[in-house]
Order: C-alpha cells, then structure tokens, then sequence
C-alpha cells in the first residue's frame, strides 16, 4: 500500500559528499508529592525563558563558549564539506542560529568531535550540546537529555534499481530482503522491531560502508533517514532509487533533538531559541534553504 507524501532535501546547493545518518537505571523516583508533580495545578506558572538572558557561565563545559559536538565526518546535507564551522549544512546552520539566539558570536562557537555511538551513551560529556541527527527515543531519554525536537524525520529504503529490493511495495516485502543499517541508528531499530527480516540485517559502522555493501549487491536495501537517503539516491549512487519511506508503527513522528549531559541547566535555553525560531519562521527558512523540496515518496505500510 502506498500513500504519497514528503519532505526531502533539495540538492541545488549540496556539495557532493554522502549524507549519514543514529543502560544506566532510569531517574529516582521523587521523594515528595510535591516534586512528583502532583501539585503542578495550584503552581503559578513557568516564567517564559528569554534566550537572550537565560545562559550563565556555570551552566557550560567553558565560561564564555557555547561547545557543540557532532560526529567526524559531518555528512550532507547536515552539513557541508564536512565543516560543521562554516554554518552550511541544516545542522550547522541550526547550531549558530541556537547560539546567536542565545548570545554567542559565531567566534564563541567551539566544534568537538563526538562519534555518533558513544553521544548518547550515560556519564559526563565534553560538550554542551551534540547536534548529529539523533532521534528522541525513550532509552536514550533515560541517561541524556533532550532539545525539543528540531527536525522531523522519516525512515527511508534505498536500493538499486531493478532490483528486488527497487520492487518492494511494503513494509512486509521488505521483510522476505537483506537489509542494512548503521549500528546504533533508529534505522537499524526499525529494521529490527518494525520490519523483522527473515534475516538478520547487515550492520555497519557508517553509512558509506552501508553505500558501498548496497553497491556489491552484499544487500538489497539499506535504511536511512530521508534526507539522507535522498541524497544518496540522487548523488552518491548512480542508479539508485527511494524506495519509499514509513514512520513507527506506534504513529508516533519521529524528531531531531540536541542531545545535553543528564541534568544539564542548559535545554531549557536551548528550547526557548529554538521556540523563538519556529515562532518567528527561521526554524522553517534553514530547513527550505538545505532540506526542503517537496517530492512524492511512497510511504511503505
């Protein structure tokens, strides 16, 4: 069953390099009702948090420097020309418009490398924020915090074209293929709890291997985020096609946020920039500018 809808990236301004694409005991309970919660109704309300003012030099890794973290290489059209400092690329462009929003110039903006893998894991970090395509789930909730969400995406299959995976028309017919993903993405989960092959998927340690096995025919499709699967369709690999796209079987949308040390003071400042962002349309005019060309893409049921 398909049903046509989408949102992909348009590929006019994307340097030609590949797009990638994502257990410590949950929190103590409260120890009163009133830190449960349970009088939140006779509470006077939150004060709105003015970006602008919210940061202070205790709530950073360094006084005076907002520090980002993202994986090495930083992939199209996250970013570009695997520079997350140039401010090109959805994410970098993201990251310092959250900064000026909260302050700092582009010069008080430090960039850290952070394999994707190891962001989400529990324990100190030697950033503020992580900024690289990593979806909101429940598990990781428990040992990191997050941002509001900052991009909604969508699982998307890549294959060959005339090819049986190019052929399949849903979710079920993906399950009879050899299917791949890079370790620890929700791309690997879906492929796991959604579409449960009949045999175990490939997995890999980046997305250009990920490229290159779907290229020697070692897979038949391999699953992605969809603006990265959309530019490795229509630049990294000749002949290949989007096979379609799907969300959780839960119908519940799958987000982008900011990933922040356990506890940290910093997400609320960080989710009234990017409040203030969705508000005034800046949020919306990054995404147009490196995301957004509106295409059908099958969704796979």
């Amino acid at each position: 069953m398909l049903r046509r809808s989408a949102v992909v990236p348009a590929l006019a301004s994307l340097p030609l390099l590949l797009g990638a694409v994502a257990c410590a005991p949950a929190d103590e309970e409260p120890s009163t009702a009133a830190d449960a919660g349970s009088d939140a109704g006779s509470e006077e309300p939150a004060a709105e948090v003015d970006p602008a003012t919210c940061v202070t030099d205790d709530m950073l890794l360094e006084g005076g420097t907002l520090t980002v973290g993202t994986d090495s290489p930083a992939y199209e059209p996250w970013f570009a020309d695997n520079d997350p400092t140039n401010g090109e690329g959805y994410e970098s462009a993201v990251a310092y418009a959250v900064a000026e929003r909260l302050g700092f110039s582009e010069d008080e903006v430090s960039w850290v490398r952070v394999p994707f893998n190891t962001s989400y894991a529990p324990g100190a970090k030697d950033f503020d924020f992580d900024i690289n395509q990593i979806s909101i789930t429940p598990k990781r909730a428990e040992v990191v915090d997050f941002s509001q969400g900052y991009y909604q995406a969508a699982q998307a299959v890549v294959a060959l074209e005339g090819t049986a995976g190019a052929e399949a028309a849903s979710l079920e017919d993906l399950a009879d293929l050899r299917l791949g993903a890079q370790t620890g993405t929700t791309s690997l989960t879906a492929i796991r709890d959604i579409i449960e092959p009949e045999v175990d998927p490939a997995v890999f340690e980046d997305t250009n291997s990920a490229k290159q096995a779907l290229a020697n025919d070692q897979v038949d499709a391999v699953l992605a985020d969809l603006p990265t699967a959309f530019y490795i369709s229509a630049v990294e690999i000749p002949g290949s096609t989007i096979v379609g796209q799907f969300q959780p079987e839960t119908g519940e949308q799958e987000e982008f946020g900011m990933l922040f040390e356990k506890g940290s003071e910093l997400v609320p400042c960080v989710d009234a920039a990017l409040q203030a962002m969705e508000a005034d349309g800046e949020l919306a005019d990054i995404e147009q500018e490196w995301l957004s060309d509106v295409v059908g893409v099958p969704e796979l049921q």
